[in-house]
């Protein structure tokens, strides 16, 4: 049986919806999100940094949502949702699936840290704008790419799977604009999917 330890409004849920796209059982482990759960020694017997999501499959355990993705697609899924390696569009899926954390998660990020978990007296607005312009930036290469397309490569893959759920949280931070019809269109086909709605509000 798969066991996710999960917290709400984080990464798990790209791995929540990925389990529910494919209809695996699995066990939720529901944590909060806050260090008397996650820094607990519990949890860091699981990740050495108090961090989620984790999955444990058998005697496997392993964590870094982009890795878990590739992990269930070629365990559970023989390889499914993602084009062959000979496919031509194999390179711009490897593309689009690390862009997320290379180039969407770092901004969303900091904005996080600069609305959310600091104290008021120790939040940056200059870097919090630089962060929020810099995340709206990101998204014009993504914009581009959707012309003609109603995912990231066509059809729906674990590209979208990581991708995709972070476009959505930039469209919560207000940061696609509406001179992006493309991602506010690919953003509603997403929240529209059974399998992320109930990923997103799995509280």
């Amino acid at each position: 049986m798969l066991t996710l330890h999960f917290a709400p409004n984080s990464r798990a849920g790209r791995i929540m919806w990925l389990l529910e796209e494919l209809e695996l059982p699995y066990e939720l482990n529901k944590m909060a999100f806050h260090p008397k759960d996650l820094k607990s020694d519990e949890h860091r017997a699981r990740h050495p940094l108090g961090r989620i999501p984790v999955l444990d499959d058998g005697d496997v355990s392993i964590y870094e949502s982009g890795a878990i993705v590739e992990y269930i697609l070629e365990r559970h899924k023989n390889g499914g949702l993602k084009p062959a390696v000979a496919d031509a569009m194999y390179p711009e899926y490897l593309q689009w699936f690390h862009y997320c954390e290379g180039m969407v998660m770092p901004p969303i990020n900091t904005i996080v840290v600069h609305t959310l978990l600091l104290p008021e007296d120790r939040r940056d607005a200059t870097v919090l704008g630089q962060a929020q312009r810099l995340l709206t930036k990101a998204m014009g290469p993504i914009e581009d790419a959707l012309e003609g397309r109603d995912y990231l490569i066509g059809d729906f893959s674990g590209a979208d799977i990581m991708l995709g759920h972070s476009i959505f949280m930039a469209n919560r931070m207000g940061c696609i604009t509406d001179d992006m019809p493309n991602l506010k269109a690919y953003v509603a086909r997403i929240a529209a999917r059974p399998a992320f709605d109930k990923a997103i509000n799995e509280q």
